[in-house]
């Protein structure tokens, strides 16, 4: 069901988290809150790059009809 690209987006939200948590922990809470934003940000990236995979994956099915 997952391609090879969404675990690139996965990965980096993923890392974008431990990351914020990590700053969040040491002290730089500011630091930890701004790269926590990150993580929906690449997860809506993620979903519009999909979006967009099946949009072309479904008009070259139609165009082959």
């Amino acid at each position: 069901m997952f391609q090879k690209i969404d675990y690139y987006f996965l990965f980096a939200s993923f890392a974008s988290f431990v990351a914020s948590v990590g700053l969040w922990f040491l002290g730089n809470r500011d630091y930890g809150v701004y790269v926590g934003l990150w993580v929906p940000s690449i997860l809506s990236l993620w979903v519009g790059v999909r979006v967009a995979l099946l949009t072309c994956a479904i008009t070259n099915l139609n165009r082959r009809k």
